[in-house]
This record gives C-alpha cells, structure tokens and sequence, in this order.
C-alpha cells in the first residue's frame, strides 16, 4: 500500500472515529495520525475500555 492509499484510508477512517466517538476533535486525530495503538490508548483513558476491547473496537470499525 503506498502513502497516498494510506492516507486517505485514514481520512475515512477519521470520520467513522468521529462519528463514533464523539469526544475525538480533528486535532485529536491528527495527533493520532493512523496509529492504532495510540487511538487504542485514547479509548481506554477517555472511555474506560480495557486494552483489548479498544482494540476490538477499532477491528469492527
């Protein structure tokens, strides 16, 4: 996969985020900047979600 096919995946990726978790700003995502382990991270602290629930919620989206 090349950087621009990444990055717009990201891009869509952002809005279902957004959507979802409303908490999450544009500046949270772009600090994120596609890097699932950090979104993970921000799920558990600002929703409380274990590790692996984070991560399973991530797949599903």
């Amino acid at each position: 996969m090349n950087k621009d096919i990444a990055q717009g995946k990201w891009k869509q990726l952002k809005g279902k985020i957004q959507k979802k978790w409303g908490e999450f700003t544009n500046d949270d995502l772009d600090r994120i900047n596609g890097n699932l382990e950090t979104l993970a991270g921000e799920l558990q602290e600002r929703y409380g979600y274990s590790k692996d629930q984070a991560k399973k919620l991530i797949d599903r989206l």
